[in-house]
């Protein structure tokens, strides 16, 4: 296990919102790095960083997918494999936090109504856990973790199948994960703007881009960033989650943990977790670990010290939202 920081503010309550559980094998010719983190791994993370973590929610991460039956239905299987982490997690033998207590699973919303038995299934298959979906929309000119980009992704937030399967979601009372970069940002106001009964979660600060033809234009970057953030912020069907600045966007997501510590973090981190804060207030912000992407830069433990000095001058109301409050009404916990 890796070397910790101490712990700031033990005590404090966090609901983690945003955590993957997976087991990447190796595979001949590929770019990501094998890497494994499943339930033991998390309790061996969280109990070194010394947070008083006290629930978390697994969200997609296209893992354990059913190998047979309709290509449709077999998102169904991550589900089922986290509803058993969540079935142990609850036995209490592992501690008294609650893993996996909620679920957002993935679904091709671009199947339109279609998708409804697909979500239903999700449902019936997460014990009372499940609570929206998350589907890969991010889209960059020049690819993610050194994987080409896929222009069949571009602008899919627009099209009228995918609105359609998000509003299903609307209907049955779920939410929608969005991970997009900031280019992507004025589609998604569009979306909220139609589907203003759908709760939208923006994952990871909406990532302001820095590679490809952004390099070098990171002040541009950030600048055009914050105010489509500042934008956004003014449909109320939207929440960010605060996090997954830890990644790096240019190549595979590395197996070990940065080394990182939470007040350099906190320097690089501030300016856009302060903006968001601005934007949406911390009555729809929450902290996200994004673990275990983002020990790319810093261990768990770094992480949330990080967000606590960022977050040590805020009212103790506006802590209590942006660690655990915002998060539990979110997703009902």
């Amino acid at each position: 296990m890796d070397s910790e920081e101490q712990a700031l503010e033990p005590e404090r309550p966090i609901i983690d919102p945003h955590l993957h559980f997976w087991d990447i094998l190796p595979a001949p010719g590929s770019l990501q790095a094998p890497q494994r983190f499943l339930f033991p791994e998390c309790l061996a993370t969280i109990a070194a960083s010394g947070h008083n973590i006290t629930h978390t929610v697994f969200v997609e991460v296209s893992q354990m997918y059913r190998q047979d039956g309709p290509p449709e239905m077999r998102c169904v299987g991550e589900t089922e494999f986290v509803t058993g982490i969540a079935a142990m997690s609850d036995s209490g033998n592992y501690g008294p936090a609650r893993h996996a207590c909620r679920i957002v699973g993935g679904a091709d919303l671009r199947l339109g109504a279609r998708v409804r038995p697909v979500i239903e299934a999700h449902v019936a298959a997460a014990g009372g856990r499940f609570r929206g979906i998350r589907m890969g929309l991010v889209y960059s000119d020049q690819g993610l973790f050194g994987f080409p980009c896929e222009p069949q992704v571009r602008g899919i937030m627009l099209t009228p199948g995918f609105r359609e399967g998000a509003r299903v979601l609307a209907e049955m009372g779920l939410s929608l994960d969005v991970w997009c970069v900031h280019t992507q940002l004025g589609e998604l106001a569009a979306l909220a703007d139609a589907l203003p009964d759908l709760v939208i979660v923006l994952d990871h600060v909406g990532t302001p881009e820095a590679t490809g033809a952004w390099r070098g234009r990171e002040a541009g970057a950030l600048a055009e960033w914050a105010a489509a953030i500042t934008e956004l912020a003014k449909r109320p069907n939207v929440r960010v989650k605060i996090g997954g600045m830890g990644m790096d966007l240019s190549g595979a997501i590395p197996a070990g943990t940065g080394t990182e510590s939470s007040t350099a973090l906190a320097a690089q981190w501030r300016p856009r977790v302060e903006t968001c804060i601005a934007a949406f207030g911390p009555e729809r912000a929450m902290f996200e670990s994004n673990f275990p992407p983002d020990k790319a830069a810093g261990s768990y433990g770094a992480t949330w010290n990080a967000f606590k000095r960022i977050a040590r001058d805020y009212a103790e109301e506006e802590k209590d939202r942006l660690f655990r409050g915002t998060a539990a009404e979110t997703y009902r916990i």
